[in-house]
């Protein structure tokens, strides 16, 4: 009987054997003490009732292109360094941002400042680190984007290098290390940018993460992924899942030695009898598709990444990896109510492995003893989604109507798996994979003229062109959680087979910055070119990204040449030079 049996027909007391400390450091997601986010922050001016003013709503603003410019600074302060926590019992070594696991919240108004220093002390053995705003435009300042090797030099041991970017778009989100497959030790946290509401809810419960886990560090299954000659290492399984950084485990299960406690904690919500209250979903694992549900309540989609939707019902929210959902629910229960929150990884050939693919969380109404087991009466719902796919992209019409138009330039793009001469597992665009080179950062050189790059860079130049089409085959049967960065992406088709040229929804397509390639199939994505730089495109599976799935879109060369890259980014370059002058780093990997 897997942990979560045991739990859901067990009837002891949820009272956690570890202490938050212990279980997830300092900090409190999952906690009944975890704060509700507000509608927004009003340590700033506030015009009309809102920072962002009252003309611009979700229905005629774009939140990529239409953000105001406060002048508001919301600075945070970053240490990296090893630690140790246990947030399902098992306790590891980790990556932390100051000593927890999640990492802090960063909230900010659309259109602030945020400025995030980063102060990189992992030691025993040294690593090199950058951090990634998943899903902020980086308007003409991709030096703040976060991928070595691409925007910049990784932040030396020892070093401090301070990002600072518009808060461009609004809505939830994460962040992460991009330095190989470091996040998945702990190097991440999630992100709320306040910003124009486009349905009405009275509670906002902040930021649900969702996220596989693995006990084993990063550096050990990235050695299986791409150096193992046993198939099954190359697909590793992970060994829990998490809400909020907290799940049980059966230490009993355990075939080597290792400090493990029972009944670690699982994270706690507060419901309020009558009341509408707004989940910001993030999905911020390595590998696994997510299914969200909550026992006998109806969820109302209101988001999908960065972008308002018009609102649609479901009892299952699907998550690839990267992506965001905010969803409503309308409380219809009793102030003494209990009920399971769910989230169980997909399974079956198309996705990856788990081992203990079901978290569970609890839902307390007001009045219901918090230590409680949900009743019987807490009854699961049932998934008839795909394992692979999306929520249907007819369903995803954005709630601000935009329509792409005739693409300038197509780009065809071929996905496939490749054993090369050393028998590493690599990953391929167009039969090139990708590798990168941290002392010399793609931005950088385009930057100085030199746009002639190797072929490992898989650099997709498409000049001053307008608007871009890409069609993405997928000759391997698995699913690949597809991310670009640096815009807003319309998502015009998704499917089995070879595509059509059907267009769903041709006059407002879905839009957002991740979205499922399904296994043997094929997705378009199309966005408008306005932002010059060398952008990432590339699976946001974290084995299947370090394996090389990943390519560049070297956009506007002459734009990049005018770009006010600052001396701090030059400044992390020589800091590394020196690092990596007595010190060669271990990068088995892509890089990113």
């Amino acid at each position: 009987m897997t942990i979560a049996s045991k739990l859901l027909h067990g009837t002891t007391a949820l009272v956690a054997a570890l202490s938050q400390q212990k279980t997830n450091g300092a900090s409190q997601l999952g906690t009944l003490n975890a704060t509700k986010l507000p509608a927004f922050l009003t340590n700033n001016p506030v015009v009309n009732g809102f920072p962002w003013g009252s003309s611009k709503n979700a229905y005629n603003s774009d939140g990529y292109y239409d953000a105001p410019n406060t002048g508001v600074v919301r600075s945070y302060d970053f240490t990296v360094a090893r630690g140790t926590v246990a947030p399902d019992g098992y306790e590891k070594t980790s990556l932390l941002i100051n000593g927890q696991y999640p990492g802090p919240l960063i909230e900010a108004n659309w259109g602030d400042t945020i400025q995030v220093t980063v102060h990189n002390a992992i030691i025993d053995p040294p690593e090199g680190t950058t951090f990634h705003w998943h899903g902020q435009r980086q308007r003409n300042r991709e030096w703040s984007d976060g991928v070595p090797s691409v925007s910049m030099c990784p932040i030396a041991p020892g070093a401090s290098y301070t990002y600072s970017f518009q808060a461009n778009p609004y809505g939830s989100s994460w962040y992460h290390s991009h330095f190989s497959s470091q996040y998945a030790e702990g190097l991440w946290g999630p992100m709320v940018i306040h910003g124009p509401r486009s349905a009405t809810y009275d509670i906002d419960l902040g930021p649900i993460t969702l996220n596989d886990y693995f006990h084993r560090t990063y550096f050990d299954v990235l050695e299986d992924v791409v150096g193992a000659t046993d198939p099954v290492r190359r697909r590793p399984a992970s060994d829990n899942n998490l809400i909020n950084g907290k799940m049980n485990f059966d230490c009993g299960s355990l075939t080597t030695p290792a400090k493990c406690t029972n009944d670690a904690g699982l994270s706690k919500f507060r419901f309020t009898s009558g009341k509408t209250h707004l989940l910001r979903l993030v999905n911020t694992g390595s590998q696994g598709i997510q299914k969200f549900s909550i026992d006998n309540h109806m969820m109302t989609v209101i988001a999908n990444d960065f972008v308002p939707v018009q609102p649609y019902n479901t009892t299952v929210v699907t998550l690839a990896v990267g992506q965001r959902t905010d969803v409503l629910i309308k409380a219809n229960g009793r102030p003494t109510d209990t009920f399971w929150m769910r989230s169980k990884l997909s399974q079956g050939s198309c996705t990856e492995p788990a081992l203990n693919p079901l978290a569970l969380a609890v839902i307390y109404y007001e009045h219901a003893n918090t230590t409680g087991v949900p009743s019987p009466n807490s009854t699961a719902q049932v998934d008839t989604t795909d394992p692979c796919s999306n929520d249907d992209l007819a369903k995803q019409v954005p709630a601000m109507k935009e329509t792409p138009g005739d693409p300038a330039k197509i780009i065809n793009m071929n996905v496939a798996l490749f054993i090369n001469a050393t028998g590493s597992l690599v990953w391929t665009i167009n039969n090139q994979t990708f590798r990168g080179d941290y002392n010399k950062p793609s931005l950088l050189l385009a930057k100085g003229g030199n746009t002639s790059f190797p072929p490992e860079r898989n650099v997709y130049n498409i000049g001053t062109a307008k608007s871009i089409r890409v069609i993405i085959k997928n000759f391997i049967p698995v699913s690949h959680p597809w991310h670009f960065h640096g815009h807003e992406v319309f998502v015009l088709a998704a499917g089995s087979g070879t595509w059509d040229g059907t267009i769903v929804n041709p006059s407002n397509p879905a839009r957002r910055d991740v979205q499922l390639l399904p296994a043997s199939g094929y997705l378009v994505l199309q966005w408008n070119s306005d932002n010059p730089g060398v952008w990432p495109f590339h699976c946001h599976n974290a084995w299947h990204l370090s394996g090389g799935l990943y390519a560049n879109i070297l956009e506007n060369a002459a734009g990049i040449e005018a770009l006010p890259i600052p001396s701090t980014s030059y400044q992390v370059c020589r800091d590394w030079a020196d690092f990596t002058g007595t010190a060669l780093p271990n990068q088995i990997d892509s890089g990113v």
